[in-house]
């Protein structure tokens, strides 16, 4: 169980007073110009040494994808940090806590990485809905700029750096980092083919790197202890603390930060209070958010939660928010809506998303009824191939995986829902 001197999050919970003060009494903006002064390489190289792999979804090497960034800050294209906190992926909750209870760790976060990557700006782009984080993010800025934490000398350290807000409209699309570079120039939230790659051509036409919220608050932490403590949590390549988000059907509820590597059964009975009914009224999990497949109960009395170990069993650790499903749900209704949710926020730019997902949901809606034929649950699966990994961007990889998941998992119940469908058919015709 991870002990509370090595939380990185100690205000995950609102229990603290989360303006500068109480930020000042947790460590936060302590010493942050040393942070500075250990230079751009520095930085970079301690990132990369620790592992830390990205918060957001893909779990791409945060220290890596820092490093893209050229060398060189041309003054004609200047380097942008930009923070994806859209968070729109159904189950993930996380963020959001982040920023309402704890906005100056991202806040120190920016500046050193932005600092690292040559940045003089970071940008924002919060989700709409989220009203009272917004609330404390905006006045957490104010605050740092008045104390001189933010600004022309950014801590003393030399560093002109500043941090502005953004807000989106709900587009699930704009989760997407190159569609929420096109939101946040005021265009339409479609996403960019790629390459160019932001780090090359980002907002504006400058290099760019789009990063998630927690990845960048647990970087001052990681500089502060080190990359070798970070890396006493969790397997290799799969290091660190992680901020888990339990939800469905489990007696509480909640967001905890545990250890990487930590086994799913341990994470929901010790946190999550267990699954309603007991750990035999288990039906499924969806691991990390809406997007990624879920798994039945054999596999979930095993599996470790890190990107490695669900990629194994052909799944994922996304955002990490665990989706409890019990017996008492209909699993098929279940992907069902996902299938619509994805059907609803599909940008329509690529032909295989546009098409694919409406007749994913279509099939999707008969099946819950069981009215369909056999043949139809591999033509189904065959689509979601097709859809898979022929888009711009991963939309069309999300919506499909939910439902490959069901299929190769829970077949047997498709199957039994279109023979008792049929076995009603003859004697409703008859009526």
């Amino acid at each position: 169980m991870l002990q509370d001197k090595d939380r990185v999050f100690l205000n995950l919970w609102g229990q603290q007073d989360w303006r500068l003060a109480g930020a000042r009494k947790r460590g936060i903006w302590d010493n942050t110009k040393d942070l500075v002064a250990l230079g751009r390489e520095k930085i970079v190289e301690i990132v990369k040494d620790s592992e830390l792999r990205g918060r957001g979804g893909a779990g791409f090497p945060a220290g890596l994808k820092w490093s893209f960034m050229p060398k060189e800050v041309d003054p004609a294209r200047p380097h942008f940090l930009v923070i994806n906190a859209d968070e729109s992926e159904p189950g993930s909750c996380k963020d959001r806590e982040i920023l309402r209870n704890d906005p100056h760790m991202l806040l120190e976060g920016c500046l050193v990485a932005g600092f690292a990557m040559g940045a003089h700006t970071a940008y924002i782009y919060i989700r709409g809905e989220y009203w009272e984080p917004l609330q404390h993010l905006e006045a957490a800025i104010v605050e740092a700029r008045e104390a001189g934490l933010l600004g022309p000398d950014a801590c003393g350290s030399g560093w002109a750096f500043d941090i502005h807000v953004t807000r989106g409209a709900g587009a699930y699309i704009c989760g997407e980092e190159t569609a929420l570079m096109e939101s946040l120039e005021g265009k339409k939230g479609q996403p960019r083919l790629k390459p160019p790659f932001p780090a090359g051509v980002g907002v504006w036409g400058c290099p760019t790197t789009v990063t998630n919220v927690e990845t960048i608050a647990v970087a001052p932490t990681i500089l502060r202890r080190g990359a070798d403590w970070w890396k006493g949590f969790g397997r290799p390549k799969n290091t660190g603390t992680k901020i888990f988000s339990l939800s469905g059907h489990v007696n509480k509820p909640c967001n905890v930060e545990e250890e990487m590597s930590i086994p799913l059964r341990e994470l929901i009975d010790r946190h999550g209070g267990g699954v309603r009914g007991g750990w035999d009224n288990l039906q499924a999990i969806i691991p990390g958010g809406s997007s990624v497949p879920c798994l039945p109960k054999d596999i979930c009395s095993e599996v470790l939660m890190d990107f490695d170990a669900l990629r194994e069993v052909k799944s994922g650790l996304g955002t990490a928010a665990v989706i409890v499903i019990d017996k008492s749900a209909d699993i098929v209704e279940a992907i069902c809506r996902f299938s619509h949710f994805y059907m609803h926020e599909s940008c329509g730019q690529c032909t295989p998303c546009r098409e694919g997902t409406g007749w994913m949901y279509r099939v999707m809606t008969r099946m819950v009824q069981g009215r369909a034929s056999v043949d139809e649950i591999d033509t189904l699966l065959d689509v979601t191939y097709q859809v898979e990994g022929h888009t711009i961007c991963a939309l069309g990889d999300a919506a499909a995986w939910p439902i490959q998941g069901l299929i190769r998992h829970f077949r047997p119940e498709l199957e039994r829902r279109i023979a008792a469908y049929r076995k009603q058919a003859p004697a409703q015709a008859a009526e």
